[in-house]
């Protein structure tokens, strides 16, 4: 009877998260880029609802949030899943590094857009999943889009994953008392 969004819930980690949530009998909301390639890999699962968002699209993230809004329903779990490493350097159409945008800013962003979903499940829980990665750079305050140092793909990665387990880490001392909980995890 619980309602869980899963980034990158058509793939990997997510399709399996996918796979057990909806078993257990929640509604899982997954949200893809490629709608065509994720319809063929959630085939046969029950309790799916796909939808399209790019996290390396701002504005895609802002419609998926305000149509899952615009429901009414609560968010009893948000798992932001999804994410990229060991790119070439990319920077999405605001200039930022594509593993910054989509590893963090983009969970940051749909987090913020769904709160008044999770605050209305009184209980919620954001699980952001992180990798031992974080171990390969602390953020650069300084220069987190690599424009004055040379490009390291592993830099930028460790870099975003750092961010994400940083943002668990204050949404959770931030949330609780709205009775959101907020946590990261390494897979």
């Amino acid at each position: 009877g619980k309602i869980a969004i899963v980034t990158g819930g058509n793939t990997g980690i997510g399709l399996e998260t996918t796979k057990v949530l909806a078993a257990a009998g929640a509604t899982v909301i997954v949200p893809a880029r490629d709608t065509d390639k994720a319809l063929k890999n959630l085939k046969g699962i029950v309790n799916v609802e796909l939808e399209f968002m790019d996290l390396m699209d701002p504005e895609s993230i802002d419609a998926f949030a305000q149509k899952f809004i615009a429901s009414g329903r609560p968010l009893h779990l948000l798992i932001n899943n999804a994410g990229i490493m060991w790119v070439p350097l990319r920077r999405e159409r605001r200039g930022i590094e594509s593993q910054l945008a989509t590893n963090y800013l983009a969970q940051f962003q749909l987090t913020a857009r769904l709160w008044p979903a999770l605050k209305m499940a009184n209980g919620a829980r954001v699980i952001n999943v992180s990798s031992q990665g974080h171990q390969f750079a602390p953020f650069n305050f300084d220069d987190p889009n690599f424009l004055q140092r040379e490009y390291e793909t592993l830099q930028g990665y460790g870099q975003s994953k750092t961010a994400s387990i940083l943002f668990a880490f204050r949404l959770d001392c931030l949330a609780k008392a709205h009775n959101v909980r907020a946590y990261s995890l390494l897979p």
